[in-house]
């Protein structure tokens, strides 16, 4: 886990995605705040910070508006830091459609675009720019859905608010919505018996009773929730034992609304008792619903 004396969060992510809302939130809390390092200055950044300030903890956001050089190098600089220090890389990410809606909306301009790229490609250059940051973060989050304000909710329970030991978060989505980008596990219960067929069913989600009954009776759904909870069992220890402090397990059926829903509350009910922490979120619930 990252020490306690010192914290270092490094965000990035595709512009467009919210980093500025995280790094504000972070203000907010009482981090000092830098925006646009170059990844070369952030050794001797950190030295003074840990030797000389009074606040020992640190945010910077490094993102494609420094030299693409910089960018490369960024996993080689964290590595290289004092062994004491644990930094912790937040990548943030949404669906293209999301982001060019975003530029869209508030008219700015991206790094990339320039008389000859346009907005698209600049996103699609970006996307192979951040590959590496993104392959090395250990947590990802996709704002594809979320406002303003839920960000700001997701950053205080999971950054800020940062309880010892993994931080768990069960996700609840569905597949014809889009696989989510910040899932780390993913298990795909559309195989199971669908409430969806019963007419009589269909306007409820997997947190009212009605559907919690008719899953609760299917002997599959109940074998499919055991051998989740086995999984997670053997192997969330080995997650953590990898020094991985951040975990969204992600539950998928076909539109998000019953089957998904149903099984992410049983889980989260259940490793709420070993991981005090953990939360759920769903991220398609009510979307279909007439």
């Amino acid at each position: 886990m990252p020490s306690e004396k010192f914290r270092l969060i490094v965000i990035s992510g595709r512009s467009g995605s919210g980093k500025s809302t995280v790094l504000n939130t972070l203000e907010d809390a009482g981090f000092n705040c830098i925006d646009n390092l170059p990844p070369a200055l952030l050794p001797e950044l950190v030295k003074w910070m840990s030797e000389s300030a009074p606040h020992k903890q640190i945010a910077v956001c490094i993102d494609v508006r420094v030299s693409t050089e910089g960018l490369r190098e960024l996993p080689d600089i964290l590595g290289s830091l004092s062994p004491d220090i644990q930094p912790e890389l937040l990548y943030l990410d949404a669906d293209e459609a999301m982001l060019l809606q975003r530029f869209s909306a508030t008219r700015r301009k991206h790094p990339l675009t320039d008389n000859v790229h346009s907005l698209a490609e600049a996103i699609a250059q970006e996307t192979l720019y951040l590959a590496p940051i993104a392959d090395r973060a250990n947590f990802k989050l996709d704002t594809s859905t979320l406002s303003v304000q839920e960000l700001r909710v997701q950053i205080r329970e999971r950054l800020i608010n940062r309880p010892t030991g993994l931080a768990l978060q069960f996700l609840s989505f569905g597949f014809k919505h889009g696989l989510p980008r910040d899932a780390d596990l993913v298990f795909d219960v559309r195989c199971l018996p669908n409430p969806y067929w019963d007419k009589s069913l269909r306007m409820f989600t997997g947190v009212d009773g009605p559907i919690q009954e008719f899953l609760r009776r299917e002997p599959a759904v109940t074998d499919m929730f055991d051998d989740i909870r086995r999984f997670m069992d053997r192997w969330l220890p080995e997650y953590e034992r990898n020094q991985r402090s951040y975990l969204t397990v992600a539950i998928g059926c076909t539109g998000g609304q019953h089957r998904s829903v149903y099984l992410a509350e049983q889980l989260t009910a259940v490793f709420k008792e070993q991981y005090p922490s953990t939360q759920i979120r769903h991220r398609d619930m009510g979307q279909d619903t007439a």
